[in-house]
C-alpha cells in the first residue's frame, strides 16, 4: 500500500497548549491506570497486547515506548522479553508513578525511564531495534517533527507500531461511542481524577487527530515504509504498522 504525501495541514498544539497537556498528565497521574482500566471496560489492556503480537522481538535488543505514561507497554515488554527498553514520556508525574510499577515488578535493570519530548528525543541515531507508541502520538505538538525524530533514532528495518484512537465508522457504534465518549467519560474521569480538563480534551484530542490513511501520509513523509493499519474493536481504536 503507498501514501500519497501531499496532505492538508491539522491542527497543531502551541507551547502553552504543550505545557497545559503535560500538566494535565502530571495531575491525574495517579488516578491514570485506575481510570484507563475502568473507562475502557480492561480493553485497552487487550489492545496493548495486539500491538505488542504484531512485533517480532526476536533478537532484539533495544526498544523505545514513547509516551510510556505508567509504563504499561515498557513493563509487558520486559516481562516477556530479555530486551533493554527505554520508556520516555513528557510528564514527570507520569513516569515517577511507572519507576514505582517497574521498582515492584523487579525490572529496574530492563527498563528506563526518561523524561523527553517526542519531537526532541535525547537519544544517538539509529539506536533502537523498535519502537512503540500507545496513545500518546495523538498528543505530539508537531506530529510531523515527531514521526521524523522517532525515525531518526531507529536502526534501518526496525519495527515502528502505533497504537491510537480512532473514531468508529458504524453509524449505530458512533452513537452510542459519542455519548459515553463525549458525556459519560468525561464526567466520570473529572469524579475519580479530579481534573477538570483531563477527560473533556480526550474526545477533543481524538476528533482531531489524523487517523487511518491520513495518518499514514504522515508516516510516509517521515520515511517510513510497508505502512498499513487495522481498525479494532469497531474502530474505536486503531493499529498502525510501520517500519524504517
Amino acid at each position: 500500500m503507498s501514501f500519497n504525501t501531499h496532505i492538508k495541514p491539522i491542527p497543531q498544539l502551541d507551547t502553552a497548549k504543550k505545557q497545559q497537556v503535560e500538566q494535565m498528565f502530571d495531575d491525574i497521574s495517579g488516578k491514570y491506570d485506575f481510570l484507563n482500566r475502568l473507562l475502557s471496560f480492561r480493553i485497552d489492556i487487550a489492545w496493548r497486547n495486539k500491538l505488542l503480537k504484531s512485533i517480532d522481538f526476536t533478537g532484539l535488543n533495544k526498544v523505545l515506548d514513547i509516551a510510556t505514561g505508567t509504563g504499561d507497554v515498557a513493563i509487558t515488554i520486559a516481562k516477556k522479553h530479555n530486551i533493554q527498553v527505554t520508556g520516555a514520556d513528557l510528564s514527570e508525574g507520569m513516569l515517577a508513578i511507572g519507576r514505582q510499577k517497574i521498582a515492584a515488578a523487579q525490572l529496574t535493570d530492563r527498563i528506563k525511564m526518561v523524561k523527553a519530548d517526542a519531537e526532541h528525543l535525547p537519544f544517538e541515531t539509529n539506536t533502537y531495534d523498535a519502537a512503540t507508541v500507545a496513545f500518546g502520538v495523538r498528543n505530539f505538538e508537531n506530529l510531523a517533527a515527531g514521526l521524523t525524530d522517532i525515525y531518526r533514532v531507529l536502526k534501518p528495518g526496525a519495527a515502528f507500531r502505533v497504537l491510537e484512537f480512532s473514531k468508529p465508522k458504524s453509524k449505530l457504534v458512533q452513537k452510542i461511542y459519542g455519548l459515553y465518549f463525549t458525556k459519560i467519560l468525561p464526567w466520570i474521569g473529572k469524579k475519580v481524577s479530579g481534573s477538570t480538563s483531563a477527560y473533556t480534551y480526550l474526545p477533543i484530542s481524538v476528533d482531531a487527530f489524523p487517523e487511518g490513511s491520513e495518518f499514514c501520509k504522515f508516516l510516509a513523509d517521515a520515511g517510513f515504509k510497508e505502512i498499513s493499519f487495522k481498525p479494532l474493536t469497531f474502530g474505536i481504536s486503531t493499529l498502525y504498522q510501520c517500519k524504517k
